[in-house]
């Protein structure tokens, strides 16, 4: 029965990233709006609790208006967080080009997967509380991951195409899937420009690399880890619920 319950788990996980991934790919203005509202529940929370373990460390006494002045900022720091998670879900699941949204849909899901896979080691081998965790920790490491898959499997843009989309495709007044469309035509045509700038010190795949590092596609990492965070939980909870059930 424990077998079958983490088989159930396990299928109910993997079918959350998927709807989430294919809910990214054909709502993109809505994924964006809710991208933005579950960083900012998210956040109020978590960037509360964090500042109240946080100030103590940096003051010997009890401040006046401490309460106050750490909602203050937790509320600042959350809602900066959720517009930028809402930008970066805009941008990067809007536009025309739907092979290249389809290949982004994937890489998205995919980098779920892994952080999903890995808050659950953590909480298994370390006892990790999911939920801050991968809201503080995994927002970096599963960016990168996201930006290096996508420096590898999609082809590079050059200048030439940005103007070539800019003169003969982009309208006077482009919509938002064409103005996200030119954006990330210019973005990915600055990162291949640092890439070639760093082959001319270093090899290409060590340029590639660093690349991908510098390049705003980290930021999707955030998008990725609040929805991880969430399923995450979801998951750690399942677990419980049946262990509670098969009486273990």
């Amino acid at each position: 029965m424990r077998i079958l319950a983490n088989i159930l788990i396990f299928a109910l996980e993997v079918a959350g990233i998927v709807a989430v991934a294919v809910f990214a790919f054909h709502h993109p203005l809505a994924f964006a709006a809710t991208s933005a509202g579950l960083a900012l529940l998210l956040g109020l929370v978590l960037e509360h609790q964090r500042l109240r373990h946080e100030l103590p460390f940096y003051f010997d006494r009890k401040l006046p208006g401490l309460s106050l002045g750490t909602w203050a900022v937790a509320i600042a720091e959350a809602s900066v967080k959720a517009i930028l998670a809402g930008l970066v879900a805009l941008l990067t699941f809007s536009g025309t080009d739907q092979v290249r949204l389809v290949w982004i849909a994937i890489l998205f899901g995919a980098t779920m997967f892994a952080g999903t896979s890995i808050l659950r080691r953590l909480v298994l081998s370390l006892g990790a509380a999911p939920t801050r965790w991968g809201y503080f920790r995994l927002a970096a490491p599963l960016g990168l991951l996201f930006s290096l898959a996508l420096s590898i499997l999609l082809p590079p843009v050059s200048l030439g195409e940005v103007g070539s989309y800019a003169t003969f495709q982009l309208p006077s007044r482009p919509s938002i899937a064409q103005a996200s469309e030119f954006l990330y035509l210019l973005k990915s045509s600055f990162d291949q420009m640092i890439v070639s700038l760093l082959s001319q010190v270093m090899n290409v795949n060590g340029a590639r690399i660093v690349g991908a590092v510098l390049s705003t596609n980290v930021f999707t990492g955030f998008v990725a880890a609040s929805y991880v965070v969430v399923i995450a939980e979801l998951v750690r909870r399942l677990e419980a619920g049946a262990a509670r059930l098969l009486g273990e």
